[in-house]
């Protein structure tokens, strides 16, 4: 019987670009050398379907003692919950706010200082590390929690994100609401080849070439150590030709089945969540969450472009995130400011990531319950009451981060970084107190 999702989803053409299907097949598992070969055939028009490896390829899931998804409680008057993810590492509560610590450290603070300001789960990203120092420099260290020194839960990505925010703009690229800069150092990182193989990219760092695969980037992440890691997928930019995002699409269902197989080798108590993609298309959003869902993941991420403004990624979020199994983590990947965050908890969203509160926070943006500070303006230099009067988080008055910010003392910088992640911290704790009295 053909699965349902194939059926929906059989207009999704599997044209993948610099396909190199026989000689990637041959490296293979059988199922995921098929889905290669049939790309193949779809490229040369003989396929009107997207195919990639069935769920029977795979072995059924089941629990793992290392990670657990605990629902508390889910509210009546919405579909908000609360829950508390299980890890290696420690208990994550949820709705919960993830900061990414780009290069394995927040920007400005130490770990001391993340778990004081009510840090539980961190990001950091693997293409940065694969950059430098390298996945085998973090390995002999004992992994990122010995080389960073930090005892709570890290998730790691693919490495995909940054990587296609290397590739150049195009005149048919719309406005995005994700952010897809890509860190730059002296030299310029350049996208150089996408295949059914993975990708080539030229380091920032020292121009090297450096190849992506759904399987050394899973190996990268293993020597990595994070308590959840993200298969390899790619990520077309908002506005693109509904053909370019189908075969989008089935490109990253096929690498993520190769991570997924390449993860389940050798688990070492790590978690793996799925990449739902489709854009704003809802069609092909259910057809990937059908397909995804039916494959044994620990959880699901919802990535790719979710439009090009709040409006348009939250219409998105209220059709698919009752799409998604209610029994498994899910994490909103790349959003996490506070008003986004306000309104999509309701949705369900157990876990929000960003680097925007610490981005805006050392250009002098700083939350408050009553809005976003600026604290460069004139009007706050004999300001000496706190930073916001409802929600104590530092001993300083905005006069005095006024004047660091000013003098761009690098103390500023640390000071900034803080407030916004205790106050994203106490945000989220405010969001579950909420969601236990039916209130959200």
């Amino acid at each position: 019987m053909v699965p349902r999702w194939l059926v929906r989803a059989s207009v999704l053409i599997a044209v993948t670009r610099s396909v190199h299907a026989s000689s990637v097949a041959s490296s293979l598992h059988p199922a995921d050398a098929s889905a290669a070969r049939a790309a193949k055939q779809a490229h040369n028009g003989q396929s009107p379907l997207i195919l990639a490896p069935p769920a029977d390829s795979f072995p059924p899931y089941e629990p793992q003692p290392f990670f657990r998804f605990e629902l508390v409680h889910e509210s009546s008057k919405s579909r908000a919950r609360v829950g508390r993810i299980h890890t290696p590492h420690g208990i994550i509560d949820t709705p919960g706010f993830v900061p990414v610590g780009t290069n394995a450290a927040l920007k400005g603070m130490t770990n001391a200082q993340s778990t004081d300001a009510g840090v539980q789960l961190m990001f950091c990203n693997t293409y940065h590390l694969i950059v430098h120092p390298g996945p085998d420099v973090v390995a002999e260290a004992g992994g990122l929690h010995a080389y960073m020194g930090r005892t709570r839960p890290i998730i790691t990505d693919s490495g995909g994100f940054q990587v296609f925010s290397l590739a150049a703009s195009e005149a048919a690229d719309g406005p995005e609401l994700k952010r897809r800069s890509a860190t730059r150092g002296r030299n310029e990182g350049t996208l150089l080849s996408v295949s059914e193989r993975g990708v080539r990219f030229r380091s920032y760092y020292d121009s090297t070439t450096i190849k992506l695969t759904p399987e050394s980037s899973v190996q990268a992440q293993k020597k990595l150590g994070a308590d959840i890691i993200i298969p390899l997928d790619e990520l077309p930019p908002n506005g693109v030709s509904r053909e370019r995002l189908l075969e989008s699409v089935g490109l990253s269902h096929r690498w993520m089945a190769r991570s997924l197989r390449e993860h389940l080798a050798d688990r070492r108590q790590q978690a793996m969540y799925a990449v739902v993609h489709g854009g704003t298309d809802r069609e092909i959003r259910s057809a990937s969450v059908e397909y995804l869902s039916s494959l044994p993941f620990d959880g699901m991420a919802v990535g790719g472009s979710l439009g090009r403004d709040r409006a348009e990624m939250m219409d998105l979020l209220q059709y698919l995130m009752p799409l998604l199994p209610r029994e498994k983590p899910n994490h909103l990947l790349g959003i996490a400011d506070p008003g986004s965050v306000l309104a999509a908890a309701p949705l369900g969203v157990d876990t929000f990531d960003s680097c925007f509160p610490t981005r805006v926070a050392r250009h002098g943006t700083l939350f408050t319950r009553q809005g976003t500070l600026d604290i460069q303006q004139g009007k706050h230099r004999n300001d000496f009451g706190p930073i916001d009067p409802t929600m104590p988080t530092l001993e300083c008055s905005r006069a005095y981060m006024h004047h660091l910010c000013k003098m761009r003392e690098p103390l500023y910088a640390t000071l900034a970084s803080m407030h916004n992640i205790q106050f994203m911290t106490e945000l989220m704790a405010d969001i579950r107190r909420r969601i236990l009295a039916d209130d959200l």
